[in-house]
């Protein structure tokens, strides 16, 4: 049987402002391309097809128009999960008749692990959940961090799970060592979201999504398929790609990696700015590509952020050297520093991880009229 491994296609993510929804359907149609060419048995989405629990309007029409065209269209199955980005109920709806063509989508967790079968392999579709959540779905107080969910989650497959038949589970999980990317969210703090790798033994093939890269994890059977694109600059070495699985009725399995060209790449420039600005530079460059530029310039310097724009358009992210050799040589107090941030600052950060849009000066404005409200509420109580 062979299955296309896929996952973290995170429709309509929002990166340092830019929507990439358009980067996202050029790569999508050349996925397309690849399934007709390919014409697997399935495709499997391991997680976070949308990039929040309410997307925008076209990435909802995306993904419909994609897996439209997929499933009906080309008429090739589709085994997908929710990942912890997404909305379990809206992945959930409609999926009770979905199954009449072959499109078998899970988006809440039950109690219920029946394999779905195609082709003589078993697929145990595990879609994200909270080990609270768990606990309250398998009756099992004894859950409480990503590991003892998944534990007792496998626990109940092996139940029913036949070893002399190949087996895959599809899930969206931290597994212990794995690397991690600046666009991944967290699954919960300290070492309570990571799973170890030795849960997923009695599966042939472990089909996972969340880490963005496919070498995430350096495992014989546990695979990442990572993210389509580059969805930030801690993402620009990694080369993205889709896995193609080959698997033989006795659980042995072949893998091959796939890559697309992104429509515009994401890379990192460093050097100083009349060197980039210069002709002999650029003509050699993607100027469209999404860019971090680094300037090594010690003095100071005349609005640069608009003369590169004027020839990289798509320039996201302005650093300048010495300001990075700054903060290393006050790193540590700056640790000190950190627990007696302002509310207006620690809300500034908060503001910048949520949305990664610059936090400008109207709306620290309205944010410093908001907090001396509330305190002035505060002193009246």
């Amino acid at each position: 049987m062979k299955f296309i491994h896929t996952a973290d296609w995170h429709l309509g993510k929002l990166v340092h402002g830019v929507y990439m929804t358009e980067d996202q359907r050029f790569l999508l149609d050349q996925f397309l391309d690849l399934v007709e060419k390919e014409q697997p048995d399935a495709v499997v989405i391991a997680g976070d097809l949308f990039d929040r629990s309410v997307p925008p309007t076209d990435a909802i029409d995306l993904l419909n128009e994609i897996l439209f065209k997929i499933n009906v269209e080309l008429k090739i199955p589709i085994i997908a999960i929710s990942g912890n980005h997404d909305s379990p109920e809206r992945l959930s709806f409609g999926s009770s008749w979905y199954r009449h063509s072959k499109f078998f989508l899970s988006g809440k967790l039950s109690n219920l692990f029946h394999p779905i079968q195609l082709e003589g392999v078993n697929f145990y579709l595990v879609p994200y959940a909270e080990p609270g959540m768990v606990r309250s779905i398998l009756h099992d107080d004894t859950i409480h961090t990503h590991h003892d969910a998944m534990k007792a989650i496998v626990g109940k497959i092996e139940e029913q799970l036949n070893p002399n038949e190949p087996n895959v589970l599809v899930g969206h999980a931290f597994v212990t060592g794995g690397k991690t990317s600046d666009s991944e969210r967290i699954l919960s703090v300290g070492g309570s979201g990571s799973v170890d790798a030795d849960i997923f033994d009695p599966f042939s093939y472990v089909a996972l999504g969340h880490l963005h890269s496919p070498d995430a994890i350096k495992h014989n059977k546990i695979k990442y398929a990572g993210s389509l694109l580059k969805y930030s600059f801690s993402e620009v070495k990694q080369k993205k790609s889709v896995s193609i699985i080959e698997i033989e009725q006795n659980g042995e399995f072949h893998q091959r990696l796939h890559s697309f060209t992104p429509k515009q790449d994401m890379r990192e420039i460093e050097g100083y700015l009349e060197e980039i600005l210069d002709p002999s530079f650029y003509h050699k460059q993607a100027v469209d590509d999404y860019l971090k530029i680094t300037l090594l310039d010690d003095g100071a310097l005349l609005d640069p952020i608009y003369k590169l724009r004027q020839i990289y358009p798509n320039v996201l992210h302005l650093e300048r050297k010495i300001n990075l050799v700054d903060t290393k040589q006050k790193q540590a107090f700056n640790i000190i520093k950190e627990a007696k941030k302002t509310d207006l600052e620690l809300f500034e950060l908060f503001y910048k991880e949520m949305t990664t849009a610059d936090f400008s000066a109207d709306k620290r404005t309205v944010m410093m009229n908001v907090l001396e409200n509330v305190l002035k509420e505060g002193e009246k109580k």
